[in-house]
């Protein structure tokens, strides 16, 4: 039984009995803190600063090119480089509330199994879920808008220059050979990090919420 489960995984239950709590219920009140958690984090991340000033998920220069930045910059190249950083930020900002439906569909239908696996999974079960359920498909959305944004910046056709050949011979990984796709890498793992971080924040403040099920379901293991 789902109830069951979630129960066990919140040991520090205190009067409430498998009677009290329906799988229905529990089912429920998992998929609304999902639910609430993933359009949480879309509204902190899809909004002008919503990468670029979160240390969290602010997203970095690529390993190759953070390297070759510092030697950019003593040359008077630092405007180039943080325009390359500014910008990965925005298309990051720009792409994430395109995921609203892919993610509110993935709570929709998930199955006992996918809430079990949460529940018992872990701090990063929620990531795992979502990554899971939507990370291939929110790809291919998410690429053209980086590809946008960070195209209007001379320095990145350069680095995907460089690092397409610095891939051919093994010096960087596929994940780093062309901006755009790193910087369509790092928006997904900062959306699903703050969707677990916003997760985690409703089970722990349930009646915060305003919604009776999870009230109901988590409230009572405060």
């Amino acid at each position: 039984m789902l109830a069951s489960v979630i129960l066990l995984a919140h040991a520090r239950a205190h009067a409430l009995s498998l009677s009290d709590l329906t799988d229905s219920e529990a089912s429920d009140g998992l998929k609304t803190a999902l639910e609430k958690g993933a359009l949480a984090a879309i509204s902190l991340l899809g909004r002008k600063d919503g990468f670029l000033s979160n240390e969290a998920v602010r997203i970095p220069l690529p390993g190759y090119l953070e390297d070759a930045s510092k030697l950019l910059k003593t040359f008077g190249q630092g405007k180039r480089v943080d325009e390359l950083v500014t910008a990965m930020n925005r298309a990051a900002e720009t792409a994430v509330p395109m995921a609203k439906d892919l993610l509110v569909g993935a709570v929709k239908s998930m199955s006992v199994t996918d809430a079990k696996n949460i529940l018992t999974g872990g701090d990063t079960s929620v990531t795992a879920f979502f990554a899971g359920k939507t990370r291939d498909p929110l790809s291919v959305q998410f690429l053209p808008v980086v590809t946008r944004a960070t195209e209007k910046v001379s320095l990145a056709s350069k680095y995907n220059r460089v690092a397409s050949k610095a891939a051919g011979i093994g010096l960087i990984g596929k994940d780093e050979a062309k901006i755009e796709n790193y910087v369509t890498g790092k928006t997904l793992d900062g959306l699903y990090f703050v969707i677990g971080e916003e997760e985690r924040k409703i089970r722990r403040d349930p009646v915060g919420t305003g919604s009776a099920i999870l009230k109901k379901v988590f409230g009572v293991f405060k």
